[in-house]
């Protein structure tokens, strides 16, 4: 970077983690840190929850895999990586349902009084990963404008951005990080309406959306994994569903859907910054958005870094408050029963401060950001029966562990490279990917009836469900 170029960039990171903090809200009791309220006790409103659901599940990682996917398939690329949007309003309806017809105050709650204190603990350890996995894959996308891995630039920016992020997150916990999604927000939209107005009348608009063929080489095979995962997906990612409780139950649906249906259009219009490098061949090199805005001069490339910030802190700020509430307030419960009372805001504070620090270790490792999303939303495949069928289950612990453990087991064993290519369905990048989720989904399907079969074969009548107070 020359110094123009560096006093710009570091200069906004400064000024940004600057503003965030003195304008985030100071929480003084418990139900403000952990659950989001004012200091009155009211719950968030419709329309601050609907900016919160919508930026902080536009994550820095995200935007810049949809460019690349657009970059490499074209509109077809963009398409499947929006259309895990679509996983927001699958999980509002099934959060609402749940709320409704069980009563529960947490997805921890529901799974105890369904399907026992394990199957809770199982999977609040397969939340705690999603949430890790969140820290280093969002910093990393930061510390990327700043500059390559390796350099101190990149690890400077990232640690510099996730001290800024913290400090707020320490001050106001769920109720900061809300207050300032809705700011976060609004600078997204203007941004990314600013790249757009720069890349867009460079291109043709005909042959903008009509790059790409819907083939399973061409990157169909990917969008129908993304159709497959949304059923699944959501679930193990508490960013999204801690805010399924904060609201009442139909205030909280209408956000979930229009925070999916703007979430989805917004991810695929920025994959049209892939899309142009790919008409004007600019080589991607695993960041399309950085690539082109180098390539539209230092406005766009800056642009390109604040869209970036904004949504990596938004995710960033949720991941601080979520691993909060997992760990000082979910896991607790769980482990000695109901307990009505929340635990101090220090706990809080710790836990941010530890996950914060062990984040970030395997940015300094290096790891592919994709992988982040395409293997955990496999090994999670099993939960897609649990939360869609758990209305024909009212008490069987078997039938979550047959599917949730049968979609884990999957999971490792395609990281691993242990599925054989015979499961791969069509010849693309993804061919194998679609296989194991497709299979994988009548799997663990299968595995979530079989307990319940079995008993009605032998005649046994299902126990009622467990209690949640």
């Amino acid at each position: 970077m020359s110094i123009t170029e560096a006093s710009l960039f570091w200069g906004f990171l400064v000024v940004y983690g600057i503003i965030m903090y003195w304008l985030s809200p100071r929480s003084t009791t418990a139900a403000s840190f952990y659950r989001g309220a004012d200091d009155k006790g009211n719950p968030v409103s419709q329309w601050s929850l609907t900016a919160s659901i919508f930026i902080s599940w536009i994550f820095a990682k995200s935007v810049t895999n949809a460019a690349n996917l657009g970059a490499a398939y074209g509109v077809v690329g963009g398409l499947a990586y929006a259309t895990y949007w679509l996983s927001i309003p699958v999980a509002g309806y099934v959060i609402y349902l749940i709320r409704t017809q069980t009563g529960a105050r947490s997805l921890q709650e529901f799974l105890t009084s369904r399907f026992g204190r394990l199957a809770a603990l199982s999977f609040a350890a397969a939340i705690l990963i999603r949430l890790y996995n969140e820290v280093w894959s969002n910093t990393a996308v930061v510390g990327g404008y700043f500059g390559q891995p390796g350099q101190w630039q990149y690890y400077g920016a990232a640690m510099l951005f996730t001290f800024f992020t913290l400090a707020y997150s320490l001050k106001g916990g769920l109720r900061s990080s809300i207050f300032t999604d809705v700011i976060q927000a609004v600078v997204f939209v203007f941004f990314v309406g600013a790249v757009l107005f720069l890349v867009l009348p460079a291109n043709d608009s005909g042959a903008l959306l009509s790059t790409g063929e819907f083939r399973l080489e061409a990157g169909m095979d990917l969008l129908l994994v993304a159709g497959l995962q949304i059923f699944s997906y959501p679930f193990h990612d508490p960013v999204l569903t801690d805010r399924g409780f904060v609201n009442k139950e139909k205030a909280m649906l209408k956000s979930f859907v229009v925070a999916g249906l703007l979430g989805f259009v917004a991810v695929f219009v920025f994959s049209l910054v892939g899309v142009h490098a790919q008409l004007n061949g600019i080589e991607a090199m695993g960041n399309a958005p950085a690539a082109v805005g180098q390539s539209l001069g230092l406005t766009a490339l800056f642009f390109m870094s604040v869209v970036m910030m904004t949504s990596a802190g938004s995710t960033l700020d949720s991941t601080f408050t979520s691993l909060a509430k997992s760990l000082a307030v979910d896991l607790p419960r769980l482990a000695r029963g109901a307990v009505e009372k929340l635990p101090s805001l220090r706990l809080g504070a710790v836990v941010m401060v530890v996950f914060a620090i062990l984040g970030n270790l395997p940015m300094f490792a290096g790891t592919d950001i994709l992988k982040a999303t395409t293997i955990s939303g496999t090994m999670v495949m099993g939960l897609a029966p649990v939360f869609l069928f758990y209305g024909f289950a009212q008490w069987s612990p078997w039938s979550f562990h047959l599917s949730f453990w049968s979609g884990i087991a999957l999971g490792v064993l395609l990281a691993v490279g242990l599925i054989p290519a015979s499961w791969a369905i069509g010849e693309g990048n993804y061919a194998l990917l679609l296989g194991v989720n497709a299979y994988g989904f009548l799997v663990c399907t299968a595995g979530f009836f079989l307990p319940l079969l079995t008993r009605r074969v032998l005649g046994r009548d299902a126990q009622p469900a467990r209690s949640v107070n």
